[in-house]
């Protein structure tokens, strides 16, 4: 049994890891839930250290990088937050894994594969090691940015989309296109996993590997066979937006925002 501790502030936050992790295919137990630093060290120092840590970073009273700090920690580190792409990389040098929030079923599934390939000597090694200055300067004092706008390219000349003009973003043979909403295609130069980062995460989800999906296109949500679910969007397409049974839980807690 893998023993978890959560360490975040968000209530909503936690109970989503908590129903992530109910559906992963591993043996796990949540054994203590922190919102705070003073807290988190204060357990640490009294109580058995778990297999992993999820760590949020910014709590409220500062940022959780304070814990290693006060507290030696022996667990192994998945931070979970968001952040930008430059950013993500300095995270996973420093811990297991970096997830962005909502964090996906598939996404920590395979941050738990990654914890089988260490042992607890390099984890320990890994943490002491840690580079507070720098993943601290990455976060002070930054604000984190999404897109506004795309620009597009037409015969001979070009102009800006904004992004909360587009219904959809959908991918077909290796190319990505914006669909607005007034049903108009245009392609944008990202891979749709890439441009998943770069989107405002209350206003767009990620559906499947062919479809993002902003959340003012859809109309209703039907309930499909096995456990999935169909998009009824302001736009008509030739092909249905299926939710898979291993998203649609995440899918109707992002609805539910």
């Amino acid at each position: 049994m893998i023993k978890i501790a959560i360490i975040e502030d968000e209530l909503p936050a936690q109970r989503l890891l908590k129903e992530t992790l109910q559906e992963i295919n591993f043996d796990t137990k949540v054994i203590g839930c922190l919102n705070s630093i003073k807290s988190a060290v204060e357990w640490f120092q009294n109580n058995p250290h778990p297999d992993i840590v999820l760590l949020d970073i910014q709590l409220s009273d500062g940022l959780s990088f304070e814990i290693f700090k006060q507290a030696k920690v022996e667990s192994a580190i998945i931070f979970t937050t968001a952040y930008d792409e430059y950013a993500i990389q300095a995270f996973k040098v420093n811990s297991i894994d970096y997830l962005l929030k909502p964090v996906e079923k598939d996404e920590l599934k395979t941050a738990f594969e990654k914890y089988h390939n260490y042992n607890k000597q390099f984890i320990q090694k890994q943490n002491s090691n840690m580079d507070f200055s720098e993943l601290a300067s990455l976060i002070k004092g930054k604000k984190i940015e999404y897109r506004k706008r795309f620009l597009i390219h037409s015969n001979e000349s070009f102009f800006h989309l904004p992004v909360e003009d587009i219904a959809l973003f959908y991918s077909m043979q290796g190319i990505t296109f914006a669909v607005t909403f007034e049903k108009r295609e245009y392609p944008v130069n990202f891979s749709l996993e890439n441009l998943k980062d770069h989107l405002q995460p209350d206003n767009f989800f990620k559906i499947n590997r062919q479809f993002i999906v902003n959340i003012e296109a859809i109309k209703r949500v039907h309930s499909y066979f096995n456990g999935k679910l169909k998009l009824e969007i302001k736009l008509l397409l030739e092909e249905d937006i299926i939710v898979g049974k291993d998203k649609a839980a995440s899918f109707k807690r992002w609805l539910d925002r």
